[in-house]
């Protein structure tokens, strides 16, 4: 039996990665796993591994996803309520309060300085918790053909979930032969079935439309801009580009998850009662999604064949993150200061520095550099 302590050691670490958590859908899973295997010991790195497959394989906020994952391996079905809630709420306030400025104000001062100082630190916190991946996903050659492949794939313009999808078949099949073949699907795979099923809906009500985009959106909270672009600012018409731009940014500059620009155009376009309604929309089928999968996957951990299609994900799942770590690289280290601030950090991690709160430093000190 679980100890009693353990929903609220779920939501106190939740809420303050909620609040805490800067630099994007990469930097919160290298959190989690700093946070949630190599501090707490909640779950071995294979499990974490595990976890994090399924969580990219469903539709929804990947992190958030984990977030919910690891919830329900510490406290049940009621921890798995509580990350997902406890992750949310706190980003979800902080974007809302923006959202007011950014209506009152018309535009986003100092968020530029923000960026500027927490990628250096992301960066860094993301190449640490990669290593530790890589060293639990790929244990075999097989599996670093795996997860090379599926880099060429993301970096090709494959979605996300055929990548994952084909890469747990390559594993499971086991072949040299499959191997190769696979890589062919994998390379030649369209670029846009992850936006299959997207359909642009009435402007009837914000909730029912996030829903829809929460329903068909894989992979990370950046997938959230072209599926936005396409309904809302060329579909639908609610937005102008700029605002989901600035949507956009305050996702990415703010704490937890990307998804929560979800928030600021619900406020937007309808006050408070449409932050909360397009807030809700978009968050709850990652909430019944993760529901099934921890079912799912704790059935599939007895099958053979199923752990092997798992071991093909987690390898490219790890090679997902050293994608989105490239991509981060080129955007966050720019200059001599960028420079100096991600050395700064890797100097700090290795005193074993809590990498949350060194975030949050980094984003303090940006707004602070931005305002003066």
């Amino acid at each position: 039996m679980l100890p009693r302590s353990s929903l609220s050691d779920v939501a106190v670490l939740f809420l303050r990665l909620g609040l805490t958590a800067f630099g994007g859908p990469a930097a919160h899973v290298a959190l989690m796993e700093e946070e949630c295997v190599r501090r707490r010991g909640w779950l071995t790195p294979e499990r974490f591994l595990d976890v994090l497959g399924a969580s990219n394989l469903i539709p929804g906020p990947t992190s958030t996803e984990l977030a919910m994952h690891v919830g329900f391996h510490r406290a049940g079905w009621a921890g798995l309520v509580v990350a997902g809630v406890c992750f949310i709420l706190p980003a979800s306030l902080v974007v809302g309060v923006i959202a007011a400025v950014y209506v009152e104000a018309g535009s986003l001062p100092a968020l530029d300085g923000v960026l500027r100082a927490v990628k250096p630190v992301a960066l860094v916190v993301v190449l640490q918790a990669l290593v530790g991946l890589a060293r639990g996903a790929c244990t075999s050659w097989r599996a670093v053909a795996v997860a090379a492949v599926a880099a060429l794939g993301v970096l090709g313009g494959v979605p996300e979930v055929v990548v994952l999808l084909s890469a747990g078949a390559v594993h499971l099949a086991g072949t040299a032969g499959a191997t190769t073949g696979a890589a062919v699907l994998i390379l030649a795979a369209p670029a846009g079935v992850a936006a299959a099923g997207v359909a642009v809906v009435p402007a009837a009500s914000l909730f029912g439309y996030f829903v829809k985009a929460g329903s068909v959106i894989f992979g990370s909270g950046y997938v959230l801009f072209a599926v936005l672009r396409t309904d809302l600012v060329e579909g639908l018409r609610w937005l102008t580009e700029a605002q989901l731009l600035d949507a956009i940014a305050v996702g990415q500059v703010t704490p937890g998850p990307v998804f929560t620009a979800a928030t600021f155009i619900g406020y937007l376009l309808a006050g408070t009662s449409g932050a909360v309604a397009a807030t809700v929309g978009i968050f709850l089928p990652a909430f019944v999604c993760s529901a099934a999968s921890v079912t799912l996957l704790h059935r599939l951990r007895e099958s053979t064949a199923a752990r092997r299609f798992l071991q093909g994900v987690n390898a490219a799942a790890v090679a997902l993150i050293a994608v989105a770590a490239v991509a981060l690289s080129r955007a966050a280290v720019v200059d001599l200061s960028t420079g100096a601030i991600a050395l700064g950090a890797a100097v700090a991690l290795a005193f074993r520095l809590n990498s949350s709160w060194l975030l949050a430093g980094a984003a303090a000190l940006g707004l602070l550099s931005s305002l003066n």
